[in-house]
């Protein structure tokens, strides 16, 4: 019985041992390393980034003024379509006039009476008109109704394209926040391995315990920094989740895409739009030179009053008429000429706009090439000058461990390692993000 209540005293003093010689920064690097285990083990969500632009497109309220421009057409065309059916009217009209029709003789004419008119004369019918011909003009309202919703909808297009930009900031501000994180992380176990081999310096009293205070400080510096990367990237992986509508947390990856093959050809939904434009200038040429044509229709017309049809009576009598009616209205005529100069006005209109967005983004296509050109260009001395960083690391790691070096020195060599390492990941983030926005500048964002 003795020996059994021995066993738990003996452990419980065996963990406090081991709990005294484990520091508190150990504890935390365990932790990190736990807690990156975990997290790996969990299920994630992986995001790359056509998927996101797709999502945060369908997610983006004014995508649903699609379907609003779609229902304006169809209930536009229907509308022109029914200029084919018959159109029903109903008039009244009431008159009194100073004269009427007379005859000039008044000598009686045996078996006839001479009917005199009443100056108040009144009139109620209905007329149906059915168009036979109108020389393509309700044809032509549809076809300009269809040209609108298509610039509409190519206008709607370009508003929603400025998304992608917006897109590229956050998904690259998250990549460029993990590979921080990756290198804060080897900052750490750098800090820690210098801990150690100065633990070991102090133990042997070739060290002063504030080497040790000082590597400490260091670390727990290194630790707010990884905070406040880890900070940042919820709130940009907060911002991506309102984008696309998608419950996001810590554990989703953002998956880096591969380098784009630049393509310089311009295919911007802008210039699609200066097309329709133009087009239904074209469609509204075609409207004005058909409402110079003449119009054809069949009508009849039924009704009653005084007097009808039958001039020689003057009572209230029902009366109906049909037959063919030619219209030819030259009114338009006037202004024809002066509306036609306004569309060439407007034509050519489009056209500088073309041209000035043409030129503008030639422009920008200079500037993001220069960039480009700059980051590429860093790129090939950064790895010379971590492959440098890197050996001056290792040399004052020996030093260290030999106790010929300081603890400052040390620290100011694995800091300028972590700056030349962390310089290039902000390069080669950059880089990438700079070939997407260029990308997008041309319109080959998907491509």
């Amino acid at each position: 019985m003795e020996k059994n209540r021995c066993v738990p005293k003996c452990f419980v003093m065996a963990a406090k041992k081991l709990l005294n010689s484990i520091s508190i920064l150990e504890i935390c690097v365990w932790l990190i390393l736990i807690t990156g285990f975990s997290a790996n083990a969990q299920q994630q969500v992986t995001l790359n980034i056509k998927e996101v632009y797709e999502l945060a497109r369908n997610n983006y309220p004014l995508t649903k003024q699609n379907d609003l421009i779609a229902k304006t057409s169809a209930f536009t065309i229907s509308n022109a379509a029914k200029g084919y059916l018959p159109v029903l009217s109903i008039n009244g009209q009431a008159t009194y006039q100073s004269t009427v029709t007379s005859f000039p003789f008044s000598i009686p004419i045996p078996g006839f009476t001479i009917p005199q008119y009443s100056k108040d004369q009144y009139k109620a019918y209905a007329e149906v008109d059915q168009v036979i011909y109108d020389g393509g003009l309700i044809k032509n309202q549809q076809q300009v109704a269809r040209t609108t919703k298509a610039m509409q909808e190519q206008s709607l297009e370009v508003e929603l394209y400025q998304l992608y930009d917006r897109v590229n900031e956050i998904f690259f501000g998250v990549l460029l926040i993990d590979e921080q994180l990756k290198q804060n992380g080897l900052l750490l176990n750098d800090i820690h391995n210098g801990l150690e081999k100065t633990k070991a310096l102090v133990a042997n009293g070739v060290a002063y315990r504030s080497n040790v205070d000082e590597l400490n400080a260091q670390f727990l510096q290194s630790e707010q920094e990884r905070i406040s990367l880890m900070a940042n990237r919820k709130a940009y992986v907060a911002m991506m989740a309102k984008f696309i509508n998608l419950p996001l947390d810590g554990k989703t990856i953002f998956e880096r895409p591969l380098m784009p093959v630049l393509q310089n050809r311009i295919k911007r939904p802008e210039l699609s739009l200066y097309d329709d434009q133009k087009k239904m200038y074209d469609d509204q040429q075609k409207l004005l030179n058909l409402q110079l044509m003449p119009k054809l229709s069949f009508f009849v017309q039924g009704g009653y009053g005084r007097p009808g049809l039958n001039m020689l009576s003057n009572d209230f009598s029902w009366y109906y008429i049909g037959g063919i009616k030619l219209t030819w209205n030259f009114g338009s005529l006037y202004t024809h000429k002066n509306q036609l100069q306004l569309l060439d006005i407007s034509r050519e209109t489009i056209d500088l706009q073309k041209e000035t967005f043409l030129l503008n983004t030639s422009i920008v296509q200079e500037q993001q090439m220069a960039i480009i050109d700059k980051f590429r260009t860093l790129l090939e001395t950064d790895d010379k000058i971590i492959g440098l960083r890197f050996a001056v690391k290792n040399a004052a790691d020996a030093q260290l461990k030999n106790g010929v070096l300081s603890v400052h020195d040390y620290i100011t060599t694995i800091i300028a390692e972590d700056e030349a390492r962390q310089n290039k990941i902000l390069h080669e983030t950059q880089l990438l993000q700079a070939l997407f926005n260029y990308q997008n500048t041309t319109g080959n964002l998907k491509n």
